[in-house]
């Protein structure tokens, strides 16, 4: 077959490399939600994963049809948990002013005669430490 079809056979072993990715990534999906589930206990983490190792094909089709919309669930809930803690960083660096403004706003109080010269290198140095 391989030397009649050599065509096919890329083809084929493109399939099975392809099918071999999927697989893996399934079973590491499967494998991680196992762990990151706060739902279950030790003993059931620890009862899944066994069906996992032992039966790989029949513990993770097992899982997917139990526990799969939860599984998506809790997939949603911590991305939407990340993206929350991604805006409040940023929300909370886009409130801090830069140096530059600091250092900006101190000069105009100095010119401006609120503060004295050695007020204004006082808290340049703090800014700049």
């Amino acid at each position: 077959m391989d030397s009649d079809f050599p065509l096919l056979s890329v083809f084929l072993y493109m399939l099975w490399f392809f099918c071999f990715v999927l697989w893996l990534f399934l079973l590491f999906a499967v494998v991680t939600d196992v762990f990151r589930s706060h739902d279950l206990s030790g003993w059931a983490k620890a009862g899944w994963t066994a069906l996992i190792l032992v039966l790989p094909l029949v513990g993770v089709l097992a899982y997917l049809i139990i526990r799969g919309t939860s599984m998506h669930e809790r997939q949603a809930r911590q991305a939407a948990s990340a993206a929350d803690l991604w805006r409040a960083e940023v929300r909370s660096a886009a409130g801090r002013p830069s140096t530059a403004d600091e250092l900006s706003r101190l000069a105009d109080l100095r010119d401006h005669g609120v503060i004295s010269e050695n007020e204004f290198e006082r808290e340049k140095t703090k800014i700049l430490a």
